[in-house]
């Protein structure tokens, strides 16, 4: 599978640290010597390429920029037309004022930025996921466990398939995936960031993340 990264920030670089054994990597962004530089770094055959052509070659999407770009990357990246059909991985939060101490959510005409997203590209099937953790989870090794249990990432999507596609990736990565719902509950997810957000800003242990305990699934041997 082809997985393309429109962002090299950390987050990018966890995530694809975890798949570059098991899948081709583009990197991809509006600096092309930094996505170049993410690929070097990544290694095992990862790549660097424009957006629109990273899109276009992609059979998954993560966009990994700010916030406040993730809508705008659809236009710098081919358009919606070039998103047609590929399960496009939204792992952002839409928490503008946090540097100035303010951790409500944005929202845009009401939607959440993953539902944006979606409306910005319609035909892309749009997910949900990877944004309640710091990179630094992301990029423990796996299993990931929090308190002896294994991590659970909850996502959310209205495409059955792309979520059965990002939870294989979720596995990947040492996590176990725990659908909400449709994409509609994606404002929940931001909202529950928002509040790890406030408290990595506070001093918290980078690790800091909500857990889904189960008391019927057992502990990580």
């Amino acid at each position: 599978m082809t997985i393309a990264f429109i962002g090299y920030g950390n987050m990018a670089l966890a995530l694809a640290g975890k798949w570059a054994e098991q899948h081709d990597l583009i990197f991809s962004g509006r600096d092309p010597q930094k996505a170049a530089a993410a690929a070097q770094q990544i290694g095992h055959g990862a790549t660097a390429s424009s957006q629109t052509d990273a899109v276009a070659a992609a059979d998954v999407v993560v966009i990994a920029t700010p916030h406040q770009a993730v809508v705008a990357s659809i236009a710098h990246s081919g358009g919606p037309a070039n998103f047609a059909g590929k399960v496009v991985v939204d792992i952002n939060n839409p928490v503008p004022g946090a540097y100035d101490g303010d951790f409500r959510v944005a929202t845009y005409d009401g939607k959440s930025l993953a539902e944006a997203l979606a409306a910005a590209a319609p035909q892309a099937r749009v997910v949900k996921a990877f944004n309640l953790c710091q990179a630094n989870l992301w990029a423990a090794p796996a299993p990931i466990t929090i308190d002896g249990r294994q991590h659970v990432t909850p996502i959310c999507g209205d495409d059955e398939p792309a979520k059965q596609t990002v939870g294989r990736l979720i596995e990947a990565v040492g996590s176990r995936p725990a659908d909400m719902g449709g994409l509609e509950y994606a404002h929940h997810l931001e909202a529950m960031a928002a509040l790890v957000i406030k408290l990595l800003f506070a001093g918290r242990d980078p690790m800091t993340c909500f857990q889904l305990i189960e008391p019927e699934i057992k502990p990580v041997a």
